[in-house]
């Protein structure tokens, strides 16, 4: 009988600790799926910084919608903040806490207890161990923010700015992937990277003070985002030939109105959605967003006729006789694809003005 009983209970034991072994390999497995799945949501969440890359947005809005997807998308993450530091002063380019906060959030690489993260380039945690603590850099709101973790933000070995996140829970980021909020970081500088590219491009443009338009450059930055609304649109430029001849037989100041009287009618003959330039001297350029090019020269030609019928009377001072000066002009038309080179399409067009008989009048197609 005890032989018996205890051939029973080494089975009974074996059968346990059978399931103690299987238990352990069911949570490895089940541990192991959690981080694989923490995994995937990482990669979509860098997949959707990517995305953020490539809208049709400004280089402001691309930084608040980074910001949101942080907030969105981890669950730690009560507040967070970014700030640019744009080589003469710190600003704050997004953050979802309360705007009475912007000033002290965007001044922290003043306090002490990160300055030593902004010299050696590391992160900084801090959290509080008891209800009675604040955070050291909170100012005001103490019960704001329990626990914050601070990542100064270097491009090329030059420190541009900090993100910080914050939560008000305490201890909230001590079992969060370091790894993967370092690839965040990393995420965050190379769209600041990025993106100090096209703010670059969006701002290089300046205003005509002869005639008010915009300059060429603005087509390749802030006016391209309103033509890469549409899939497809058409490049118009045009030239008015004979400007020089004009300068040479009544003077510069005569060429000068003729360009202005020009602007003027052409601005006065398209819709505000279109976008219109000074190119260079007597070359301008008009986008006609979304429209196709079968569509958009009948526009042309009636711009091309209001535009060789304005008159700049000329009173000659030794006859008192009135002269008419007109603008003779010469147009090419070419087609732009979202997602394609603007730039290399106006190259195409300014070649063709450049090499074609300064006699042409025409609208042409390239």
């Amino acid at each position: 009988m005890n032989i018996a009983l205890m051939v029973i209970v080494a089975f009974l034991a074996s059968i346990l600790i059978g399931l103690i072994f299987y238990n352990l390999s069911i949570h490895r497995k089940i541990k192991g799926l959690s981080n694989t799945s923490e995994k995937i949501a990482n990669l979509r969440i860098l997949q959707d910084f990517m995305d953020t890359i490539a809208q049709e947005t400004s280089v402001e809005n691309k930084i608040r919608i980074i910001n949101d997807i942080l907030i969105e998308k981890y669950e730690n993450i009560k507040y967070s903040t970014i700030v640019v530091f744009n080589g003469a002063e710190y600003i704050l380019k997004a953050s979802n806490t309360d705007e009475r906060l912007w000033d002290n959030m965007k001044n922290l690489h003043t306090d002490p207890i990160f300055q030593e993260s902004i010299k050696t380039a590391t992160p900084k945690y801090i959290t509080i161990n008891s209800p009675e603590e604040k955070l050291a850099y909170q100012k005001v709101e103490t019960s704001r923010a329990k626990s914050a973790m601070f990542f100064p933000l270097y491009i090329d070995n030059i420190y541009i700015g900090y993100w910080i996140i914050e939560s008000n829970e305490p201890n909230a980021f001590d079992n969060m992937d370091t790894n993967i909020l370092e690839i965040i970081r990393e995420n965050i500088i190379g769209v600041l990277k990025t993106i100090t590219y096209q703010n670059t491009l969006e701002n290089i443009y300046r205003v005509d003070k002869t005639t008010g338009l915009n300059s060429a450059e603005y087509i390749y930055g802030k006016g391209k985002l309103s033509i890469n609304r549409y899939g497809k649109s058409t490049v118009c430029m045009f030239i008015i030939n004979n400007i020089e001849a004009i300068n040479e037989t009544y003077g510069r100041k005569a060429g000068t109105q003729i360009i202005i009287n020009v602007a003027n009618n052409v601005k006065s003959n398209i819709i505000s959605d279109y976008v219109f330039v000074r190119y260079m001297g007597p070359k301008f350029a008009i986008v006609f967003s979304g429209l196709e090019i079968e569509t958009a020269v009948e526009t042309v030609t009636k711009i091309k006729q209001d535009i060789e019928n304005v008159r700049l009377v000329i009173t000659n001072k030794k006859n008192k006789k009135e002269i008419h000066v007109c603008p003779k002009t010469n147009f090419v038309l070419g087609t732009y694809y979202k997602g394609t080179g603007i730039e290399e399409v106006t190259k195409k067009l300014e070649e063709y003005l450049d090499n074609a008989d300064k006699t042409e009048s025409t609208i042409n197609y390239v």
